[in-house]
């Protein structure tokens, strides 16, 4: 399943967000909370997070420093979990700080996976993002 759409929704008390009802079938087995590269919160389906980070390290050496340090990109801040029974995902501290999350949320279909972006850093990124698009794709051997 690809991951689309932008949905706006607020968190809870408790830093619980829900989510889509079209993804929670799909988010069933489970799911990786990591820090976005950009200030955003990524929701994997555990399956798909697994085979990534898999992926991401083949035939890189354990032991080098980029190896280790690759590892710790990809597992020290994933936090593994699954949805409540009202397709909610409790959002800790840490994870709502590195994307300065107040109380409104976007949720950005992404493909493989969620981005859980503050509103208003959406707002921004998106303006900008769509601005920048025809550059984009033509840098990449598409045309606009």
């Amino acid at each position: 399943m690809a991951f689309t759409g932008t949905f706006e929704h607020n968190l809870d008390a408790k830093n619980r967000l829900t989510i889509p009802s079209k993804f929670r079938t799909a988010l069933s087995g489970g799911v990786y909370l990591t820090r976005g590269v950009e200030k955003c919160i990524s929701l994997y389906p555990s399956e798909t997070y697994e085979e990534m980070a898999q992926a991401a390290l083949a035939g890189i050496n354990p032991l080098s420093t980029q190896g280790r340090e690759l590892r710790r990109v990809l597992y020290a801040s994933a936090l593994e979990t699954e949805l409540d029974s009202a397709g909610r995902v409790m959002l800790g501290p840490k994870f709502l700080e590195h994307a300065g999350i107040g109380r409104e949320v976007v949720i950005t279909g992404v493909g493989e996976c969620l981005e859980l972006w503050d509103r208003s850093a959406w707002e921004a990124y998106d303006t900008d993002l769509a601005a920048r698009a025809p550059d984009l794709t033509e840098s990449l051997g598409h045309p606009a």
